[in-house]
């Protein structure tokens, strides 16, 4: 008489397979799109007076083509140097008629209340009126796009922890009291200014 090979109690299989699905489920990480982060202007005022031209010395333009490749003021530029050459523009610590014009707060016309504010926190330091002007083709890719939008929104950070630093002695992330963040927000604004994507074509 042959004999019989004992069965495997499979009854609990269902659950421990569910108990697998529920802990990898909980514990996988997932890629989340989280964006990037602007502060829209107010809409303009149609009653009151336009603005008046920017100059274009304060306006710092970059370019991406369609393959990817950088102009800054009308040169090629390199991804690497992007950030250098964003911060010595709005900083001009030359005082070079090319780059951004930086007035005091005393040599200013007018003042708004968070520029007043600012100016009673931070004292009468110079303030960049340069404008980050990016502009792209609809050819370019994302992930160079990130990259150059990184690499702007680190200069003008770097910035920010420069004169948090001086004033206060420790980086802006670290500054705790909400004046003081609005004061360093206002000297060194993140002024970057985008254009719809249009045909900036590749190599002429």
């Amino acid at each position: 008489m042959a004999r019989r090979s004992p069965e495997i109690n499979a009854g609990t299989m269902a659950d421990i397979a569910f108990l697998l699905l529920i802990f990898f489920l909980v514990t996988a990480s997932m890629d989340v799109d989280k964006g990037l982060t602007r502060m829209l202007p107010p809409p303009i005022d149609s009653t009151l007076a336009s603005p008046p031209p920017i100059k274009d010395r304060n306006v710092f333009t970059v370019l991406i083509n369609s393959q990817d490749k950088l102009m800054v003021k009308g040169k090629l530029a390199d991804l690497e140097t992007l950030r250098n050459q964003t911060k010595e523009f709005l900083l001009n610590p030359a005082n070079d008629t090319i780059l951004s014009e930086r007035p005091l707060f005393s040599e200013r016309i007018t003042l708004t209340e968070k520029e007043r504010k600012a100016y009673e926190i931070l004292g009468d330091i110079r303030v960049s009126r340069g404008v980050i002007s990016l502009q792209n083709d609809r050819g370019t890719s994302y992930n160079m796009y990130l990259k150059v939008q990184n690499e702007l929104t680190a200069a003008v950070n770097e910035i920010r922890d420069e004169l948090s630093k001086q004033v206060f002695g420790v980086r802006f992330t670290q500054l705790q009291n909400q004046d003081y963040i609005e004061a360093i927000r206002t000297a060194v604004p993140m002024s970057i200014s985008e254009a719809e994507p249009k045909d900036v074509g590749g190599d002429k």
